[in-house]
C-alpha cells in the first residue's frame, strides 16, 4: 500500500515538472489537489494507530448532532456534546468546520453538523454513533426534578475525490432550495439567500449548509456532504458489515442509547457497549473522551 502511493506520488511529480503543466489551468489544479491527499494519505499511513484497521479509518469525518425525545433539555444536550467533539477535536488539533446549526429557542440546538479533519478523525470518531442519554438535575425545572434527555450522533466517512468522482448523482434527482442563513444581526444580518439546502429524492435524504457568505460555497459543500451519506447507502447494500462504518440508525430514546451520563444522583459515563465507566463525567465532558473510544475500538476490532 505504502508503495503504491508512493509510486503514485512519484508519477505526480514527473507530471508537474512538465513545462507544459499549467497550460491546461483546471487540469493542473486537480493534479495538485490529488497529490497534495495522497501525501497526506502517506503521512497518515505513518502515524496509523494499531487499533485502527478500517478501511475508511484515515478519513476526515463528518458528524451530525440532533436532539432526541425531551424539548429543551434535549437541545441543551445536543449542544453538550457539540461542545464535547468540538473541545476533543481541538485536543487532537483537528480542523473543525461548523457546517450547519439549528439552535434552540431557549437553549442548545436542535441540530448541527461539523467536518472534522485531521489524521483518522473518522477512525477516532466512528465510536460516537449512536443515541447518548444524559440525566441530570435540569437547570430549566424551577421545581429542580431530574430529567432524562437524549440526542442522536451520526458519524459518516468523508469520501475522497476520486470516489467522489466515481460516484455520480443525476441532477434530476435533487431539489435544491436556498434561504436566508441565520446568524449575527445589526449590520451582518443576511440580506440574500445564500444558505443551501440540497435534497437526493430517491434516497430523501436531505442536507443544509449556511456557514459560508457564497451561495456557491455552500452548494458545493452541501453536495459533497450528500455524496459521502449516499456513498454510505450504497456501502449498505454491498456489505453486511456496515455496522463497521455506521451502525444502524436510532430512535433518540429510551432503550436505544449506546452511551449513558450520569450527573446525578451520582457522576458517571458508561458505554453500554463495551462495559467501560469513569466516574469523571465533567473531564470527559470536557472532551476527554479518548480512554471511551479506545476502549470500544479494542473491543471491536
Amino acid at each position: 500500500m505504502t508503495n503504491d502511493i508512493q509510486k503514485k506520488l512519484d508519477e505526480f511529480q514527473t507530471k508537474m515538472a512538465r513545462p507544459e503543466f499549467w497550460q491546461d489551468k483546471e487540469k493542473a489544479k486537480k493534479i495538485i489537489q490529488e497529490y497534495n491527499e495522497l501525501k497526506t494519505e502517506q503521512q497518515s499511513a505513518k502515524e496509523k494507530p494499531e487499533f485502527f484497521k478500517g478501511d475508511y479509518d484515515q478519513n476526515n469525518a463528518i458528524m451530525l448532532i440532533t436532539a432526541g425525545t425531551g424539548g429543551v433539555e434535549a437541545q441543551d444536550w445536543a449542544g453538550m456534546l457539540l461542545r464535547m467533539y468540538l473541545r476533543f477535536a481541538e485536543k487532537k488539533g483537528f480542523t473543525v468546520e461548523l457546517v450547519d446549526k439549528n439552535t434552540g429557542q431557549e437553549a442548545g440546538v436542535k441540530s448541527a453538523s461539523i467536518s472534522v479533519k485531521g489524521p483518522y478523525a473518522f477512525g477516532w470518531l466512528k465510536s460516537e454513533n449512536g443515541v447518548h442519554r444524559l440525566v441530570r438535575i435540569s437547570p430549566f425545572d424551577a421545581d429542580h426534578a431530574r430529567h432524562t434527555s437524549f440526542a442522536l450522533v451520526e458519524v459518516i466517512p468523508e469520501i475522497k475525490s476520486e470516489t467522489e468522482r466515481e460516484l455520480e448523482i443525476n441532477p434530476e434527482d435533487l431539489r435544491i432550495d436556498t434561504f436566508r442563513a441565520s446568524g449575527a444581526g445589526g449590520q451582518y444580518v443576511q440580506k440574500t439567500e445564500s444558505a443551501v439546502r440540497i435534497t437526493h429524492i430517491p434516497t430523501k435524504l436531505s442536507v443544509s449548509v449556511q456557514t459560508e457568505r457564497s451561495q456557491l460555497s455552500n452548494k458545493e459543500t452541501a453536495l459533497k456532504i450528500l455524496k459521502s451519506r449516499i456513498f454510505q447507502l450504497k456501502l449498505k447494500e454491498r456489505e453486511k458489515e456496515v455496522a463497521g462504518i455506521r451502525g444502524e440508525l436510532l430512535e433518540a430514546s429510551w432503550g436505544n442509547q449506546i452511551r449513558s451520563y450520569v450527573l446525578h444522583p451520582y457522576k458517571m459515563v458508561k458505554d453500554h457497549r463495551t462495559g467501560w465507566e469513569t466516574s469523571n463525567a465533567e473531564k470527559f465532558l470536557d472532551g476527554e473522551i479518548e480512554e471511551g473510544i479506545k476502549q470500544f475500538i479494542s473491543n471491536k476490532e
